[in-house]
């Protein structure tokens, strides 16, 4: 059943290469001798925060693939099956013929159909995305919904990253990472010499610590519970 697989916190889904991952080379917490240290990504403040940002909605359904392909076009006749549910739908490739994710080997967008309905307070939408650094065959279309108005479920058109991928997608797979931001007014400037001077002070202040200096001196706290 789709509350089988409920949304869960980004943070909770935190993909395995990356806890496998040594915090330093070695295991050995040390400068580099080029004012740098042996640090991994595994410290990458930034990168942590993309993958634990917002939420992730997972496939509530077993999926399975296979293939045709048409010997005179030599394009994919993807086809898919699902154990339950209105699972997918499609969508022709002509819709959307030159979008990158589009291989040219597809003939239409297959579109997951999401189980779940968002809604955030006033004033505030949802982007969608393709979850942040984590494996799975499937890279939805990225989109943006105000879902403080609009609280029906949003669903998703995909391809697959492998476009002649056969076999199983188990029910769980990781979908969408959803990400509610505030809309705000934004205007842009081109910063002059006090913005420069502020910059260096920054980059000066990130040298002053060998170790975990920008999670101890400029990180701030994202909650998603």
């Amino acid at each position: 059943m789709p509350e089988d697989y409920r949304p869960v916190q980004a943070k909770l889904l935190i993909p395995q290469w990356y806890k496998s991952l040594e915090s330093y080379n070695n295991g050995e917490k040390k400068p580099n001798g080029n004012a740098g240290t042996s640090a991994t990504a595994k410290k990458c403040m930034p990168l942590f925060d993309s993958m634990a940002l917002g939420y992730i909605i997972l496939t509530h359904a077993d999926i399975w693939v296979s293939q045709q392909i048409d010997k005179d076009t030599g394009k994919y006749d993807q086809r898919y099956e699902w154990s339950a549910f209105d699972a997918i739908e499609f969508h022709p490739i002509k819709q959307l013929p030159e979008h990158p994710l589009n291989t040219g080997h597809e003939t239409h967008y297959p579109k997951w159909m999401n189980a779940w309905s968002i809604k955030t307070p006033k004033g505030y939408s949802t982007l969608f995305i393709p979850p942040s650094h984590r494996e799975t065959p499937i890279t939805i279309l990225p989109g943006v919904v105000d879902t403080d108005v609009y609280d029906a479920p949003v669903n998703f058109p995909f391809v697959l990253k492998d476009p002649g991928m056969e076999g199983l997608i188990p029910a769980g797979t990781p979908v969408a990472q959803v990400i509610p931001f505030k809309r705000d007014s934004w205007k842009s400037i081109f910063g002059k010499e006090k913005q420069f001077m502020d910059q260096e002070k920054t980059r000066l202040k990130l040298k002053t610590m060998f170790f975990d200096s920008y999670k101890k001196q400029f990180r701030q706290p994202k909650e998603y519970n």
